[in-house]
């Protein structure tokens, strides 16, 4: 670095040196992979670089969100990233990790799994909660269990937008360095960055031979970023506190899978360029937004057995009915044939396996078969899945269900329930389970919908 074209830079090394010496706690920076996050590391690393090795006391965890449904591109970018940053920092004391979601609460569980709709614009949003703010908690929770008190580095500047602006000089203390956040017991915010105006960001990622320290090209980060013709979104890291607090700064790359734009202006823009494999999956995408909507592929009522009626007098849409989730499992691994690429996981799955069974199917066998079909070969579980009844006999309930006006996913349900149950030797649990199941409120609704029909007519 020039220290002469780049004073702010020097000021912020000499100030986070400063802060750095002042105690023993573990520091922590989220890193996204994008031009604040890799800005704010090349500092910590040049600052570390000129210590005594003495000096070096303590943890620096660079922390990076693998959502498991992010653009290929920026995936495989910040992976590789993360592990140079981890090799060359060893002897800094610097450690990174990845941190991804619970294997249960992935994208792909929530919505094939258990029927989530697919997150909407502009409040249905569970996506971030349980991708990222959820498992970077459960990581600071546990390193300040270990340390007593961390210091988080955040990458955010005033000059992203005014209202991050306003956002910072909320948290501001006159006079203060670190300040105590706002919602984690025990963690300090630095904010170094916050005064660097954007277009000083590339002045200094692109000086010199653009290397950073770690040994990769800011050049290449920068014609990711098409020149920065996209606009910034949220960061990949996600959020830490109520107050939507960001670890990192902003990053424009998003999961390739988000539904919450009518156009991902970033996959787009990758395609435009050249990156044609893609499209695939922008085409899926597109799908998936498509369907949303789909009566065929929805639930009339909510995940725990509730209905609602819309203003015109409908009932709403709950989750994706087993139809949908099958559909969507379906052209996902087709997706995957299509492009090579790995899109969901084994152990996801396994655990959506699971999950279909305790929704009630009692075949055992949809998922297994329906990869076999797609894939031409078994999952590693396939042997195991013995269907509770033939397929004679589940024809023979469905009959029976239509001749006698019996909801079939009812039964379906009281059938996993008590084989779930079976073993326990107290009734109790037995009684407890199949009572939930017999008292969801879409089975009894228009019986209660008449009721009350009924008491407005005598009023």
């Amino acid at each position: 670095m020039n220290n002469v074209e780049f004073p702010e830079c020097t000021d912020i090394i000499e100030e986070m040196e400063l802060v750095y010496k002042h105690d023993n706690r573990p520091w922590m920076i989220g890193f996204s992979g994008g031009k604040d996050s890799t800005l704010l590391c090349c500092l910590v690393f040049e600052m570390l670089m000129q210590l005594e090795p003495n000096e070096i006391n303590k943890k620096v965890y660079i922390v990076s969100s693998d959502t498991m449904v992010e653009n290929p591109i920026v995936r495989d970018y910040m992976h590789d990233m993360s592990k140079r940053i981890g090799d060359t920092g060893v002897k800094y004391k610097i450690e990174t990790r990845i941190i991804k979601p619970e294997v249960e609460k992935t994208f792909w569980s929530c919505v094939i799994g258990l029927g989530y709709p697919t997150p909407e614009a502009p409040g249905f949003r569970w996506c971030t909660d349980k991708l990222k703010i959820r498992p970077i908690n459960r990581f600071v929770t546990e390193t300040i269990d270990n340390a007593g008190e961390i210091v988080m580095l955040l990458g955010v500047r005033k000059a992203e937008s005014s209202y991050r602006a306003r956002g910072i000089k909320s948290r501001e203390i006159e006079g203060k360095l670190l300040i105590p956040h706002t919602d984690i017991k025990n963690a300090y915010v630095y904010n170094p960055l916050t005064e660097i105006p954007n277009e000083r960001i590339w002045n200094y990622l692109l000086s010199g031979d653009a290397v950073t320290p770690w040994g990769s090209s800011n050049k290449y980060l920068f014609s990711l970023y098409q020149g920065e013709n996209l606009s910034e979104e949220q960061s990949t890291l996600g959020e830490i506190d109520e107050n939507k607090v960001a670890v990192t700064g902003n990053s424009r790359f998003g999961c390739w899978i988000c539904t919450m734009v009518k156009e991902d202006k970033s996959l787009k823009a990758f395609i435009e360029k050249g990156e044609k494999w893609l499209e695939p999956l922008r085409e899926y995408r597109d799908w998936l937004l498509s369907i949303r909507e789909n009566p065929e592929y929805r639930e009339k009522r909510r995940r725990n057995g509730s209905v609602y009626e819309k203003e015109n007098g409908q009932l709403g849409f709950g989750s994706f009915n087993m139809n949908g989730r099958k559909r969507i499992l379906e052209e996902l691994l087709v997706l995957e044939e299509r492009t090579h690429l790995e899109l969901i996981t084994i152990d996801e799955l396994r655990t959506i396996d699971r999950m279909w069974e305790k929704e009630g199917d009692l075949n055992k066998r949809t998922l297994v078969d329906l990869y076999f079909n797609i894939k031409g070969k078994r999952l590693p579980w396939d042997e195991y899945r013995v269907p509770l009844f033939s397929a004679d006999a589940l024809d023979i309930v469905k009959q029976t269900c239509e001749e006698f006006d019996i909801e079939y996913d009812m039964l379906a349900k009281l059938v996993v329930a008590i084989e779930n149950n079976k073993h326990y030797t107290r009734g109790q649990k037995v009684n407890k389970a199949f009572d939930k199941v017999v008292n969801e409120g879409w089975l009894h609704y228009e019986n209660i919908k008449k009721a009350k029909e009924d008491i407005n007519n005598e009023d």
